[in-house]
């Protein structure tokens, strides 16, 4: 995945600039000066046609900038996250350098605007060891590391990465754990389920056992009702019958006398 670093090369982290003195930045001009004043020595007897100066300029110090920086891309890439994304896929390594060709002229035309985007070019290589540092703490490899100048003039760093050995190793370990984990509490839940199905079991068992006793002892005391009013009815009835035949033998008695 390519990461867009949004701001500028000269805004970028300014505590891992490269700080070049301008004894070295003279230097490396000189170099380049030394080999263009070559190059224009060799062609001082052809005849030159309008702008080929330019172009010759353009390429000797394109050559200039590869034999110095290596890697250097002259192409016009955007600063939209899907180009810079693009880009990052399509390249591998630490030292990818991207010139947009209008950039890479007028830096063959101008020594200052040569020094200033020079400049930017250190600062990326300074940033390096940073960048794998910071990489190397969130546990991932750097696969492609570049700097684009676009044809604003602007800059910005690509990163692309993925996750190292053992930053996976330890995601897999981790996710293993995590499912077994799941697994267990599974296993759990299955297994306080299948207890509570029995306890529930268990009590709707003596519940209807409760049941069955609690109509047994209903119908006993229906029983026991039903012979009680029987049994009231025939004392009633030997009551009465003693009654009446006490009360017939008190009128016979009065009667004989």
């Amino acid at each position: 995945m390519g990461l867009s670093v949004e701001n500028s090369v000269n805004a970028y982290n300014q505590n891992y600039r490269y700080q070049q003195n301008k004894t070295t930045g003279q230097a490396n001009h000189l170099d380049f000066n030394k080999i263009l004043s070559a190059k224009e020595g060799d062609n001082t007897e052809k005849v030159q046609k309008p702008n080929e100066n330019s172009v010759s300029k353009v390429d000797t110090y394109t050559e200039y900038l590869k034999a110095k920086y290596g890697n250097i891309m002259i192409q016009n890439v955007g600063s939209d996250q899907k180009s810079m994304d693009s880009l990052g896929t399509g390249t591998y390594g630490m030292n990818n350098i991207v010139i947009a060709p209008n950039v890479l002229e007028t830096m063959a035309n101008d020594p200052k605007k040569a020094a200033y985007y020079e400049k930017m070019i250190q600062d990326f290589f300074a940033s390096q060891s940073t960048v794998k540092a910071q990489m190397a703490v969130g546990g991932f490899e750097i696969q492609s590391y570049g700097m684009v100048i676009h044809p604003d003039g602007t800059a910005h760093y690509y990163v692309c990465g993925d996750v190292s050995p053992e930053k996976k190793a330890k995601i897999e370990a981790q996710m293993k754990a995590e499912d077994e984990e799941k697994a267990k509490r599974r296993r759990q839940y299955l297994e306080r389920s299948e207890e509570a199905a029995e306890k529930r079991r268990q009590i709707e068992e003596i519940n209807m056992q409760k049941s069955k006793k609690d109509a047994a002892f209903d119908d006993n005391i229906s029983a026991v009702n039903v012979l009680s009013e029987v049994d009231r009815a025939v004392a009633i009835a030997a009551y009465e019958n003693i009654a009446n035949t006490f009360n017939e033998n008190i009128i016979k008695s009065t009667i004989d006398n």
